[in-house]
């Protein structure tokens, strides 16, 4: 099944790269091409349509898990700009030799959260050796993929730092992304999640229980840079948008933290 998985994944993603370059060809007056991760859906999508009330085309956005955003690159995707949810899949793509060399820059920060379905009767206070096994039940324990996800790996170095990540292993519900994770919440089926503070937020579906302690996981930083196939004209304009006080403040009204 991994290597089923494995094929698709690398499916999807050749086929994005040969796709892509036709239809935005096909859209002259589009705006710049944002490869985001999942989790900035609700504030990069506000930062769009005020980069557009100044008059630009707005630009087309792509949500995904920075990883599969990663992979993108790397197969080819013509894409302006890139924001990961951590600075792993950046320095990936870096070394791999597809960042405009001068633009990366930390964008914004966030918190890491424990959550369930509202309604759902579970009190839990994290800290070491926190009782997680016990309230999860039968149940799971949604994540992004630990493996991979930013989220997810977030999520298992602070589990590990509390010293229950060997009881919930086998409990894991894996999602393709950190939204991913959280709609599993959402729907009831799984009594917990590992999600950011800002999705959590976003949705009225879900509850925080509680919220990790910083110094249990790297810190939560979003570098965003320009790619080497970026084309665009307002590429490096929409860049600066993001990182100025303005931009910052439209992240900072959906929860996000100062890089």
């Amino acid at each position: 099944m991994t290597r089923k998985l494995l094929f698709a994944a690398a499916w999807m993603a050749w086929l994005f790269a040969a796709l892509l370059p036709s239809a935005m060809a096909a859209s002259p007056n589009r705006g710049p091409l944002v490869l985001a991760a999942a989790s900035l859906q609700e504030s990069m999508n506000a930062a769009a349509d005020a980069w557009a009330a100044q008059g630009h085309a707005r630009p087309v956005l792509s949500f995904a898990g920075s990883s599969a955003l990663a992979r993108q690159i790397k197969a080819g995707a013509p894409a302006d700009l890139f924001v990961s949810a951590d600075e792993d899949w950046m320095d990936d793509v870096k070394r791999a030799g597809f960042l405009w060399q001068g633009t990366r820059a930390d964008l914004a920060g966030n918190r890491l959260v424990l959550v369930a379905p509202v309604g759902q009767p579970v009190r839990l206070r994290i800290g070491r050796g926190m009782a997680i096994a016990r309230a999860l039940g039968d149940s799971r324990l949604a994540m992004a993929n630990p493996d991979s996800v930013p989220a997810g790996k977030y999520g298992k170095a602070a589990l590990t730092a509390l010293g229950v990540w060997p009881s919930v292993s086998a409990k894991v519900a894996r999602a393709d992304n950190v939204r991913g994770a959280l709609a599993l919440v959402e729907r009831g089926a799984a009594r917990l999640g590992i999600v950011y503070e800002t999705d959590a937020r976003a949705s009225k579906q879900v509850r925080v229980v509680g919220t990790f302690p910083a110094g249990s996981h790297a810190p939560i930083r979003y570098p965003l840079a320009r790619l080497k196939a970026s084309t665009h004209k307002d590429a490096e304009g929409f860049r600066r948008f993001l990182l100025s006080g303005t931009g910052r403040a439209i992240f900072a009204r959906y929860g996000f933290t100062a890089p």
